[in-house]
């Protein structure tokens, strides 16, 4: 298999990073995390290469690509720390692409292109931990003449919904009859409460509840289009988190060639040398299960289940070693707000819970081996 990227791909990574060098400073980052988590204009920004609509059909004013030209934008946006949730997105416009009616997507794929809409996806609640089957909100059809059709009314509680802060509406899942929907639900619907807060990282969530609020159906594959989101998730995260460890693993090598002690640069020093090595593996480790992600988000459910899982299990037990190696490697100074490696530090660690921790992924993956494990005939 050939792992090179096209040309188009590499000039695809080249203009986001020279964006991102150029425009998203770590002060502008402080600054848009102090504001509440997400800048409109560094959003608009990014709509204006073409970034909001990349995995659109062009039918809908999109660029029509795919999974890696995500991943490889994803990983140069982690470089950067963006905060603005680009890949909510993308896993919005790609679930309306697959499941939703010919009048949904007219309506929302080309205003989320543009840049004009945002939509964000709210799949957990307060009991769910970490499963995104757990769902006790209720819909209800509505009834009437005058009822469009696959409108219907929602009751319950969304928790931790990422990106809630800055969304115009949300994709929610609920129990239709007895079995498992999606719905988009308008955040200035009546009968929905967003309450939203800033996160750790400097991005924004939001809690959403919801008392007999209007909504529009997506699809009734509730249960395989939840999935589809919870995959594609994961896959972003990943190549995200590659490309805040780089840069972490960056700066830190930067700052031992600059430090010294005994009138010598830490970086001369052979067991800190040794140290930085196993970051690189660790780093190049989680970069391959970040591809081995991406490349299986178009396979059978039942394996890419299996195949995110174990992605999110290596960049888990990865992001923990590097962000807490590089910390250790730059001392105190590694600790405070004032200087870039924390923030890079505690996006990792927030990542690391996002989708599911590390745990919770290992009993995925170890629930379905069988007894050799598939290691013998």
């Amino acid at each position: 298999m050939d792992f090179n990227f096209s040309d188009e791909q590499v000039q695809l990574a080249d203009a986001v990073a020279r964006w991102a060098d150029k425009a998203y400073t770590f002060d502008r980052r402080v600054a848009t995390s102090k504001a509440g988590g997400f800048s409109d204009d560094a959003y608009q920004e990014m709509a204006a290469l073409g970034l909001c609509g990349l995995v659109t059909d062009s039918d809908f004013d999109g660029m029509d690509m795919g999974p890696v030209e995500a991943m490889v934008v994803m990983e140069k946006l982690g470089a950067a720390l963006v905060v603005e949730p680009i890949a909510l997105t993308w896993m919005a416009s790609a679930t309306l692409q697959q499941f939703a009616s010919s009048a949904l997507k007219t309506q929302w794929l080309p205003a989320l292109a543009s840049g004009e809409k945002r939509l964000a996806i709210a799949l957990n609640e307060r009991g769910g931990r970490y499963r995104v089957s757990v769902c006790t909100t209720q819909a209800t059809s509505a009834q009437g003449a005058g009822a469009e059709a696959g409108s219907a009314t929602l009751t319950g509680s969304k928790h931790v919904v990422l990106g809630g802060g800055s969304a115009h509406a949300f994709i929610v899942n609920a129990q239709l009859d007895g079995q498992p929907a999606l719905f988009i639900v308008a955040r200035d619907a009546a009968g929905v409460q967003c309450e939203a807060y800033g996160t750790q990282d400097g991005g924004n969530a939001a809690e959403l509840h919801l008392d007999n609020a209007p909504a529009q159906l997506l699809t009734t594959s509730g249960a395989e289009a939840s999935a589809l989101i919870e995959a594609m998730g994961i896959a972003f995260l990943a190549a995200e988190a590659v490309g805040v460890m780089e840069k972490t693993l960056a700066m830190t090598v930067d700052y031992m060639n600059t430090r010294q002690q005994f009138r010598s640069a830490i970086a001369s020093f052979q067991a800190l040398r040794h140290k930085v090595a196993d970051v690189k593996m660790a780093l190049e480790l989680a970069r391959s299960m970040s591809y081995y992600a991406t490349l299986k988000l178009n396979a059978p459910a039942a394996e890419r289940r299996q195949a995110i899982s174990r992605a999110k299990v290596q960049l888990g037990e990865s992001m923990r070693f590097v962000g807490q190696t590089c910390v250790q490697l730059h001392g105190g100074i590694g600790v405070t707000d004032e200087y870039a490696v924390s923030h890079y530090f505690k996006r990792l660690t927030q990542m690391e819970m996002t989708y599911g921790d590390t745990l919770h992924h290992l009993g995925v993956v170890s629930d379905a081996m069988d007894e050799t494990a598939g290691v013998f005939a």
